[in-house]
C-alpha cells in the first residue's frame, strides 16, 4: 500500500539526497579548483626562484654539472619541497635534484620544445604531464635562466620545477572521505527526523480515518479527540471541520427521528381513529341515527391524511429539486386577496378580524405565483391557527428599496426567543404548536423558507407582546 507516510518519507530522503549531491559536488569541485590554482601558482613562484638561483650560480661560474652546484641544487630542493632539472638552451637535462635521490635518471634527457616555448612565451606556465621524463604524470612549471634577470638578457637555458599529483589526490581523498562522513551522519539524523514527523502526521489521519469509517457505519457520538483538534495546523483544522460536520449530521439525524417519530404518531392517530369508527359502523356498534356524525368525523381525518401526505410530498420535491420555479411577472396583492379568501371559512370560523392594508394599485414582482401562493397560504393558516379568538389578523405589503415586503401578523401565544431561529427547520414543531395544531408535523414554515430561498428572497419573524409578525420579500418587476 503507497501510504501518505511512504510517499512523504521517500520524497523528504530524495530531495536530502539530491541536496547532498549537489552539494558535495560544488563543494569537492570548488576546493579541488582552488587547491590546484593555489598549487600551480606555488610551482610557478618556485620555478622563478631557482631560475634566479642557478643563473647567479652559473654567473658566479660554477659549472653546472659540478659538485658546489649540485649541493646548491640539493639545499634548494628541500627548501622548496620540489624535483628540479636544470638544462640547457636546447632542453638538454645538464643537472637534476630531487627528494628521493633519484635525479641521475634524468641526465641528458631532453625536454620537449613545446614546452620550452610555453616557457620563453608565457611569464606563468604549468603543465601536468609527464613530458617524456617522469614515470607518471606530475605538475611541472618552468622558467628560463638568464645572466641577469631583470634586464632579460642572455639565455643560459632553464629550469624545471615538478612535484607529484599524490599530496593533492590523498588531501582530496581526506576532504571527500570528511564530508561523506558528515552526509552520512546528517542523511541519518535527517531520515530520522523525517520519519518521526512523518509518522506524527499520518499518526492523526490514521485516527480520523478509523472515525470516519465507524461513523459512516451510523455510530454517531464519535468525534476526533481533542489533543488532535488542537493543533494549530492543517491536520487540526482538518479535525475540527470533521467534529463540526460530525455534530451537524448527528442533529440531522436527531431530527429525522424525531420527524419520523412525529409522522408516524400523526399518521397513526387518524388511521386508528377511521379504522376504530369504521368497524363500529359495520359491526353495529355505532347505532345507525350516528352514523353520519362519526362518517363526517372519518371525511375530516381523511382529508387530515391527504394534507399530511401532499405537505411531505411538496417538501420531498422541493428537496430534490424536481419543482423547478419560474420567475414571471405578477400581482402580488391579487395573490393575497384570494388567499384570503380561500381562508374566509376559517377566518370566520375562529371569529377573527382581518386588517389588509394592500395599495390601492396592483404590485408586480418577479417569481413563480404558485409557489408564492402556498407561501401566503401557509403563513395565513398558520396566523389563522395561533391567534386568539376575537384578535385580528393584520397583512400588509410595503415597497420600497426595489422589494416588496409582506408583513402577515397574529396575535396570540409569545414564541420564546430560543426558539424563534427553529420555527423554520423542516422537524421543528414547538411546545405551542403541538397544544394549539393539531393537524401539523411542521412543515409548512419549513416550505416556506424553502421557497423564498430557491427565490432568493429573504423572510424574517418577530415574536413580541403576544404578536408575531412574518415578514418576507420579493423583487418588484416595475
Amino acid at each position: 500500500m503507497n501510504t501518505l507516510f511512504k510517499r512523504h518519507f521517500a520524497l523528504t530522503a530524495g530531495m536530502i539526497l539530491l541536496s547532498f549531491a549537489l552539494l558535495g559536488a560544488s563543494f569537492m569541485t570548488l576546493s579541488y579548483q582552488f587547491t590546484l590554482r593555489d598549487r600551480k601558482a606555488a610551482l610557478d613562484e618556485k620555478a622563478d626562484y631557482m631560475a634566479v638561483l642557478a643563473g647567479r650560480l652559473m654567473v658566479m661560474g660554477l659549472d653546472v654539472d659540478g659538485e658546489d652546484f649540485n649541493d646548491y641544487l640539493s639545499t634548494a630542493v628541500r627548501l622548496i619541497d620540489a624535483d628540479v632539472l636544470v638544462c640547457d638552451e636546447d632542453g638538454t637535462v645538464l643537472a637534476a635534484s630531487d627528494k628521493a635521490g633519484l635525479s641521475a635518471q634524468w641526465l641528458g634527457a631532453a625536454v620537449p620544445e613545446d614546452f620550452l616555448r610555453h616557457l620563453d612565451k608565457d611569464t606563468e606556465y604549468v603543465e601536468y604531464s609527464t613530458l617524456s621524463l617522469f614515470s607518471e604524470p606530475r605538475f611541472v612549471s618552468g622558467a628560463p635562466v638568464r645572466m641577469d634577470w631583470e634586464e632579460q638578457n642572455a639565455l643560459l637555458g632553464y629550469v624545471l620545477v615538478s612535484v607529484s599529483n599524490d599530496a593533492l589526490t590523498q588531501m582530496w581523498g581526506l576532504l571527500a572521505n570528511l564530508f561523506l562522513l558528515s552526509a552520512a551522519v546528517v542523511l541519518c539524523i535527517a531520515f530520522l527526523s523525517s520519519s518521526l514527523s512523518s509518522r506524527q502526521q499520518v499518526k492523526p489521519l490514521q485516527e480520523m480515518t478509523g472515525v470516519v469509517r465507524r461513523f459512516g457505519m451510523g455510530e454517531y457520538d464519535l468525534r476526533v479527540q481533542q489533543h488532535t483538534c488542537q493543533r494549530k495546523d492543517e491536520v487540526g483544522e482538518l479535525a475540527r471541520a470533521f467534529n463540526a460536520m460530525a455534530d451537524s449530521i448527528a442533529l440531522s439525524e436527531q431530527k429525522r427521528s424525531e420527524f419520523v417519530a412525529n409522522i408516524s404518531h400523526e399518521l397513526k392517530t387518524p388511521m386508528t381513529t377511521i379504522a376504530g369508527f369504521a368497524d363500529g359502523i359495520l359491526d353495529g356498534t355505532i347505532p345507525p341515527e350516528k352514523e353520519r356524525e362519526y362518517l363526517k368525523t372519518i371525511s375530516d381525518e381523511t382529508r387530515r391524511l391527504s394534507r399530511l401526505v401532499r405537505r411531505m410530498l411538496d417538501m420531498s420535491r422541493f428537496q430534490n429539486h424536481d419543482m423547478v420555479l419560474s420567475q414571471t411577472e405578477f400581482d402580488l396583492t391579487e395573490v393575497l386577496a384570494q388567499t384570503l379568501i380561500s381562508l374566509e371559512g376559517k377566518i370566520n370560523g375562529k371569529g377573527l378580524d382581518v386588517d389588509a392594508r394592500l395599495p390601492d394599485n396592483p404590485v408586480y414582482v418577479w417569481g413563480d405565483p404558485d409557489a408564492i401562493t402556498q407561501v401566503c397560504y401557509n403563513l395565513l393558516d398558520n396566523a389563522i391557527k395561533f391567534s386568539h379568538p376575537g384578535t385580528v389578523i393584520g397583512v400588509a405589503v410595503a415597497a420600497r428599496g426595489g422589494k416588496a415586503h409582506v408583513s402577515i401578523r397574529d396575535t396570540g401565544e409569545t414564541i420564546p426567543p430560543e426558539e424563534l431561529p427553529l420555527i423554520f427547520d423542516r422537524l421543528h414543531k414547538s411546545d405551542r404548536s403541538r397544544s394549539l395544531d393539531k393537524e401539523g408535523v411542521g412543515l409548512g414554515l419549513y416550505l416556506v423558507k424553502t421557497i423564498l430561498n430557491d427565490l432568493k428572497e429573504t423572510i424574517t419573524v418577530t415574536s413580541r407582546d403576544n404578536v408575531t409578525e412574518f415578514v418576507f420579500t420579493l423583487t418588484l418587476a416595475r
